[in-house]
């Protein structure tokens, strides 16, 4: 059989426009497509990829757990994932552990969680959950509603109700939603799809007193901040303030599927027997890998690298844009950054995106004004001065089109 895009439009359900390039081997940050190819990976498989590709601790772990057991469900627990879930909740805040599949699957345990626990404290009426424009937490109903992106959650039908979004690093929009009647808080440390916006400490701070005021949990959507990206394990470890409940994925499994949700054993108890599950969460292969994960990335050396690549990263944008003038800045934080195209640019990301995969570069996009890094963790110095000099090239085929 000839594997070819073509084969994609034949097959595939149309929610997807994947480029034209198949990768087919990837190791470290470098991936080769079908045609033998290279690039150097700056997107990470949207900040997945923490290790790179066919890390050899990760390749280990699928090895050694994929000889001894694949499947239990849930009526039996695993080695794995009670070493996984003990290595979690040592690392952090978090007394105890739920493990899903996902980011969004994390999110929704944490939304239901959040729910079930206001109602049981404190009567029917606890129900409403504050979120943020232009926020992302999954495509679950419930999440992708709490998600503010009405894009993504229009054309279904009645959408769940008692969910309102306030603006990002806006305490007093805040304010005006939260009452006695709120039982949780979403909210990214850093905003991943709407553009990598960092929250201020200021703003951060302030939703954590107000939920303290008002008896809501503070829940902390870290699916693509956390396990190392911003340069702690956890973004909330940098900001001085703890939540309740903090949901990870994406990285945590380096590419293998694996989702959990961290909380307090006072909030936990209110997912009692029978209330939530998943028939793939805590996996034994899913969390062999993500605690081959953590214990690379759970390191001073990792952690302290990821502040360096990010200088490293900021120092060659800068110089590119001297020459170039595209963009009005670059923010984010550790290795996920984003570049936000002037107004003499806006709009045009994806422009960049295609000049990018033409020059050998694998990057992303964050809407149509920024354009996004999240490559691995222990990307080389070599690999990231090689990727800027592709994505200069790219920037000038864009300039000069």
């Amino acid at each position: 059989m000839q594997i070819t895009r073509e084969l994609f439009d034949e097959v595939m359900v149309p929610n997807y426009a994947p480029s034209k390039i198949i990768p087919v081997k990837g190791k470290g940050s470098r991936v080769w497509d079908q045609q033998g190819n290279e690039f150097i990976d700056f997107a990470g498989g949207i900040a997945v990829n923490c290790l790179g590709h066919c890390h050899p601790s990760l390749v280990n772990a699928l090895k050694e757990q994929g000889e001894k057991l694949w499947h239990l469900s849930n009526v039996m627990t695993n080695e794995p994932a009670l070493r996984l879930a003990k290595k979690l909740t040592d690392a952090t805040f978090a007394e105890k552990v739920y493990f899903a599949n996902s980011g969004g699957e994390a999110n929704e345990a944490a939304l239901k969680l959040a729910r079930r626990w206001a109602i049981d404290n404190y009567g029917e009426h606890k129900t409403q959950i504050i979120s943020f424009n232009k926020s992302f937490h999954g495509r679950t109903f419930f999440t992708v509603t709490v998600g503010g992106q009405a894009a993504y959650s229009d054309g279904f039908g009645p959408k769940p109700g008692d969910i309102v979004h306030a603006d990002f690093n806006d305490l007093a929009s805040v304010e005006k939603l939260i009452s006695d009647n709120t039982c949780a808080v979403m909210v990214e440390p850093l905003q991943g799809e709407g553009g990598i916006i960092p929250a201020t400490a200021d703003f951060i701070q302030g939703v954590r007193a107000l939920c303290d005021k008002h008896n809501a949990l503070l829940i902390f959507d870290e699916v693509q901040t956390g396990v190392g990206r911003t340069g702690d394990l956890y973004a909330y470890q940098g900001l001085g303030v703890t939540p309740d409940i903090l949901t990870t994925a994406k990285a945590l499994g380096g590419g293998f599927p694996i989702g959990a949700m961290l909380t307090t054993t006072e909030i936990a108890k209110h997912l009692k027997i029978g209330t939530h599950g998943s028939t793939y969460g805590g996996n034994p292969l899913a969390c062999a890998v993500a605690e081959a994960v953590l214990d690379v990335v759970n390191t001073a050396d990792t952690l302290k690298g990821v502040k360096a690549r990010e200088q490293l990263f900021r120092t060659g944008l800068e110089g590119i844009n001297s020459k170039y003038k595209v963009f009005s800045e670059v923010r984010g934080q550790g290795l996920l950054l984003g570049a936000v195209l002037n107004e003499q640019y806006k709009g045009r990301s994806r422009e960049f995106l295609n000049a990018s995969a033409d020059n050998g570069l694998m990057s992303l996009i964050a809407g149509l004004d920024v354009i996004r890094f999240a490559p691995s963790l222990i990307i080389s110095e070599d690999e990231i001065k090689e990727g800027l000099k592709r994505f200069e090239k790219a920037v000038a085929q864009v300039v000069n089109a």
